[in-house]
């Protein structure tokens, strides 16, 4: 695995909130060897490395997001310098996923960083004396902040492996822990997240670290652990523990009655030289040397009057690549400086209705309506057997999170790829990335 030791991302907060970032290699007074840190943080150095993790959790979020999309078959990724995600990711013809490719190796490297970054810092806290620095209360604060970071992070690279598995215990890159299961990774991330949760409520009123406008609402420890709660309820999703699930949504952010279903926390982005644009945009009239092109069946599969169709915009005249077609572009965001949520409150609400599906029925479908409202849909009207009712969350979860990095995932879980449209004779939907080569050196 290549995690930086030498290296560690140094962010400033500028005033508006945006996160504007560059990478520093420490060889000078502007970027301080990592054993400096060891020696003597300071109050004015944690802003910083925090910005740092805030920087490296958005690097290759594009490459994330178009791996489950693309397996999917939420959209089509076009692009004139490379045919593999029209291959490779289709599993078109003879191809098949490669272990030592830009569509694994850069996501997982990505996400991996985070996580040694915020180890780093985690190590700095806890190798010294600081009680001239911070108080008691703000240092379990940032342990939960980057405690939260490095299991979200840790998830992202699971979804891509599945029951590959990931490496948990990357803390010492010099021993590295072993590949672990898919369920011992899980239990291993909600551990994380619990005792993150711990570490923020014994946080105090307020984080001595500053936090972009993605995080407005739950930019103090005792907010962001809703936060926390509902990424946690994600993970007891995903092990198919429903009482778990509302448990956490109980001390989560979760509302059923909001009008407004898209709070949450995000990503920012921002046209700031030192900071990153919004990797999932596209303009509508894109060409196919770049574009993301909506598989036709989000369009012919969708009830009448889903007002949720307005993620996608039609394009001026059909574009075709390798065989693939549609006449639809990806709009889920508008422009390039829009914000990507990591988490919002109208999944919340969806996992609310997938825990319920077991446990209350009639909570479920009470849920799955406040979905169907939204997005101006009448109220459901089908049986409420539980095949039917996950029939629904399903698709409903389909369009209420396209283009969000869940559709591949959903229909995986319930053992369902089958279900995916093929758009190619010689296609196949993927389970799972193989582990990188790098993870094997």
């Amino acid at each position: 695995m290549k995690l930086y030791t030498h290296k560690i991302i140094s962010c400033i907060l500028i005033i508006l909130g945006l996160a504007s970032c560059e990478v520093e290699e420490f060889s000078d007074l502007n970027g301080p060897e990592v054993n400096a840190f060891q020696e003597n943080i300071t109050r004015g150095d944690l802003p910083d490395l925090v910005g740092g993790i805030l920087y490296s959790s958005r690097v290759n979020l594009g490459g994330y997001f178009d791996d489950i999309g693309v397996i999917g078959r939420e959209y089509y990724r076009f692009s004139a310098s490379d045919p593999r995600f029209t291959g490779d990711l289709l599993g078109g013809g003879t191809n098949i996923l490669d272990n030592n490719t830009f569509y694994i190796t850069n996501p997982w490297s990505a996400r991996y960083r985070t996580v040694k970054n915020a180890n780093l810092i985690l190590g700095f806290l806890e190798g010294q004396d600081l009680s001239d620095q911070f108080s008691n209360q703000e240092i379990n604060a940032t342990r939960g902040f980057l405690k939260t970071f490095i299991a979200h992070d840790l998830l992202l690279n699971l979804n891509l492996t599945y029951e590959n598995g990931i490496r948990l215990d990357v803390a010492d890159e010099d021993n590295l822990g072993p590949l672990v299961s898919k369920s011992e990774a899980l239990s291993g991330i909600r551990t994380l997240l619990e005792e993150a949760a711990v570490d923020l409520g014994s946080g105090g009123g307020a984080f001595p670290f500053f936090l972009p406008s993605g995080f407005t609402g739950f930019d103090t420890p005792a907010s962001f652990l809703q936060a926390n709660q509902a990424i946690a309820a994600r993970v007891a999703t995903y092990q198919g523990d429903a009482q778990a699930t509302l448990s956490f949504l109980d001390n989560s952010f979760l509302d059923l009655n909001a009008t407004d279903l898209d709070t949450g926390i995000y990503y920012n982005f921002s046209e700031d030289q030192t900071d990153m644009l919004n990797p999932m945009f596209f303009p509508v009239e894109a060409t196919a040397a770049g574009a993301r092109i909506v598989q036709p069946s989000f369009l012919s599969d969708a009830e009448t009057g889903d007002n949720r169709l307005n993620k996608v915009a039609e394009r001026s005249e059909p574009l075709t690549q390798d065989g693939l077609t549609g006449a639809y572009a990806v709009f889920r965001y508008e422009t390039d400086t829009d914000p990507i949520p990591m988490i919002r409150n109208e999944e919340l609400i969806l996992l609310y209705a997938e825990a319920n599906i077991t446990v209350n029925p009639i909570e479920a479908v009470s849920a799955l309506n406040t979905i169907r409202e939204a997005a101006g849909l009448p109220a459901y009207a089908g049986p409420t057997d539980t095949v039917s009712l996950v029939d629904e969350m399903l698709n409903q979860r389909r369009y209420s999170l396209f283009a969000e990095g869940h559709r591949w995932i959903d229909v995986r879980r319930y053992d369902r790829l089958d279900e995916l449209p093929i758009d190619r004779p010689d296609d196949n939907v993927w389970m799972m990335f193989p582990i990188p080569l790098t993870e094997n050196q």
